[in-house]
């Protein structure tokens, strides 16, 4: 990565699209992936720490887009145009939804871990505490990543729009 003019440049492209890209594919991908474990409970034991990469990196794509995406509104579009405003504006709402995500993904993994601890040690004197806050978790973290992936579609359409003002020709 480059800065050319104030602007971050890969491989002299502007970073912006390259970044959103990590964006669209992983906080989605993510969002399945925790569903398909929330529903799916035998999965976790393997597949807690890939869906924690993946959440991770998806999460963590959020920032650098949003900043990359400043520098670039600021070079392209210092007169205003209201179809970048608005696309910068939804792309600034998304870090709460993503990080609200993430935090029950990890919540999920652990809450998952004590659940299956207990479900081990299944008795009558044992508590199903963490089996009751797992599934509670699960209903959130499906809502929580519904709600990213969404919010990611909003911001992409609104991007697009931006740049080819409604014609892709």
């Amino acid at each position: 990565m480059a800065l050319a003019n104030g602007l971050v440049t890969v491989f002299g492209l502007p970073a912006h699209p390259l970044l959103v890209h990590a964006v669209v594919v992983l906080l989605p991908l993510s969002a399945v992936f925790a569903a398909a474990l929330a529903v799916v409970p035998r999965w976790r034991q393997r597949y807690a720490g890939p869906l924690l990469g993946v959440t991770l990196l998806g999460v963590g794509s959020v920032l650098p887009a949003q900043q990359a995406g400043e520098q670039l509104k600021a070079r392209m579009a210092p007169s205003g145009n209201p179809l970048i405003q608005r696309h910068a504006e939804l792309g600034n709402d998304l870090l709460p939804f993503a990080l609200g995500f993430g935090v029950l993904v990890v919540v999920l993994v652990v809450a998952g871990r004590l659940a299956d601890r207990e479900r081990a040690a299944d008795g009558p004197a044992v508590p199903r505490t963490w089996r009751r806050i797992s599934v509670v978790v699960a209903v959130l973290v499906m809502a929580a990543g519904a709600a990213a992936t969404v919010q990611t579609i909003r911001i992409g359409h609104s991007g697009s729009t931006a740049v080819w003002g409604g014609d892709a020709r």
